[in-house]
């Protein structure tokens, strides 16, 4: 779904020909055309690879090679056709493709920087945006709840959205983005979050995530590209993290003085009072314009709002010989 949802954005957000998708990402031509074909929320199914190849047994021989070379100055690193050659005087006989493969995924791995380094954050106007979950508890309808409250706000304009809901669900989380990117104009290319369990299947080492499918289907659908902070890392989606701050100041004490009957009630007022902030504030690094105004700045910049995704969720069940579906 990752690749699909890279391969729609170069066609739908930057135009490219087909022609050049495939040179970008190496995919051949058919295969662009094909997942270009395909609704866009539907992942692809592949077969299961098995997991011994002809370079299984050449491994060992393989990775000390390349270590080897790792120490070397790189005009006099061993290239893919030489270490081929080497591995078939061994008895290798797979081909050249598998070792390519191997040998860029072992540099990968091993190419990964060990230091961290802090880079000032700046973004341009429709570039990026960031979203959280933050908790807070109100009465609604005379009852005390333990919101859970969605914020997605602009990195460059710095106008953002917040809507509450019972729970962090995956139809809650869908909701969120299409309410917001619809009371912000559109849609930026890239979106920032956190290490979320309706976003994350697993964390793997590095930047690597396995993500889940429906998320990666409304990153395809809405043709922008998620971005992961590292674990424990806040501070890479702080203008966000600020804003969950700054509501509770702005947004949640006077919310506290009122009463609203039911969710509805509440995020109608939500909405009003996430405008009147807009006119209100200044932008924090422009500070001749509001909020409101810097938004109508990057509207402009903001891919249109598509047709609302589909946030239904998936469950498995299992059909009996008399054609009855058990739902848990």
């Amino acid at each position: 779904m990752e690749m699909i949802g890279k391969v729609r954005r170069m066609k739908l957000r930057e135009q490219l020909s087909n022609s050049e998708i495939a040179k970008r990402t190496g995919l051949s031509r058919n295969t662009v055309k094909k997942w270009l074909k395909a609704p866009g929320d539907q992942a692809p199914k592949y077969k299961r690879q098995r997991g011994f190849t002809k370079l299984s047994a050449f491994e060992g021989v393989l990775v000390q090679a390349l270590k080897a070379d790792s120490h070397r100055p790189k005009h006099a690193r061993r290239s893919a056709r030489a270490l081929l050659s080497q591995l078939q005087a061994q008895g290798y006989r797979g081909g050249y493709s598998r070792l390519t493969d191997f040998i860029r995924a072992w540099r990968a791995q091993e190419g990964k920087a060990a230091s961290k380094a802090y880079v000032p954050l700046s973004f341009e106007l429709g570039e990026a945006f960031q979203f959280d979950w933050s908790e807070e508890g109100l009465l609604i309808g005379g009852v005390y709840h333990h919101m859970q409250v969605s914020h997605l706000k602009l990195c460059a304009s710095r106008a953002f959205w917040v809507v509450a809901y019972p729970s962090q669900g995956h139809e809650m989380l869908f909701d969120a983005h299409t309410r917001s990117f619809a009371a912000l104009g559109g849609v930026a290319c890239r979106g920032i979050y956190d290490n979320m369990k309706t976003a994350v299947d697993k964390v793997k080492k590095g930047k690597g995530r396995i993500v889940n499918a429906r998320f990666n289907a409304l990153c395809s659908h809405y043709l922008f590209e998620p971005d992961f902070c590292n674990v424990a890392s806040g501070w890479e989606k702080g203008v966000v993290e600020k804003n969950v701050q700054d509501s509770r100041r702005r947004i949640w004490i006077e919310a506290g003085t009122k009463r609203f009957g039911s969710f509805v009630e509440l995020n109608a007022w939500l909405a009003e009072r996430c405008r009147s902030i807009w006119a209100e504030t200044a932008h924090p690094e422009h500070k001749q314009f509001t909020l409101a105004e810097m938004l109508d700045l990057e509207r402009e910049h903001l891919m249109s709002m598509p047709q609302p995704f589909d946030g239904y969720v998936e469950n498995p069940a299992r059909v009996s010989s008399t054609c009855l579906v058990n739902v848990a």
